[in-house]
């Protein structure tokens, strides 16, 4: 069933605090990436918001918090990433935290509680967002339990409505 939802412009002062909001939480100047003329609107559905940029869902807002999407590519090639094995993409695809036991390398820099994106072992392919539980030198070390926390991830209602977004573009 389609997801109800409003979406509408959001105003320069609206853009200029998200940008600052999440430049701050991801540690990265937003604005460097959204370098020229964007426009961003807000899809305002019953769990949360979607922020688009010229039309491109860029950031999430949920109970959850502040997070880039699945799709934000230009963000997704210069984060921090954590590789898991294969067998673990069906349970992260199905929201479950990242097991240390799964975790293959970690590419990039990340402190407690930054935001990473996890990428499978083998295409490199985003499946969530997660939200690191140790530092980098720490998750290195560890070898059991849950090294990062799910809170984005391909088929969750954030990665259902964009999907409805974007076909509704077509």
């Amino acid at each position: 069933m389609p997801e109800k939802y409003r979406r509408h412009f959001l105003k320069d002062k609206e853009v200029k605090e998200l940008l600052t909001e999440v430049s701050e939480k991801l540690r990265i100047d937003l604005k460097q990436v959204f370098e020229g003329n964007v426009s961003f609107e807000v899809v305002e559905a019953e769990f949360g918001k979607i922020f688009l940029a010229n039309g491109k869902p860029v950031i999430a807002k949920t109970d959850e918090g502040l997070f880039p999407t699945l799709v934000f590519d230009e963000l997704i090639a210069s984060a921090p990433k954590v590789v898991v094995d294969m067998g673990a993409v069906p349970y992260m695809c199905k929201g479950a935290n990242v097991m240390a036991p799964g975790i293959r390398r970690f590419e990039g820099e990340f402190r407690k509680g930054d935001i990473v994106f996890v990428v499978d072992e083998k295409h490199g392919k985003a499946l969530a967002v997660a939200e690191a539980l140790y530092d980098s030198v720490e998750a290195k070390s560890v070898s059991q339990g849950i090294a990062f926390k799910n809170i984005h991830y391909v088929s969750d209602k954030t990665w259902n409505l964009m999907k409805e977004l974007s076909t509704r573009e077509r």
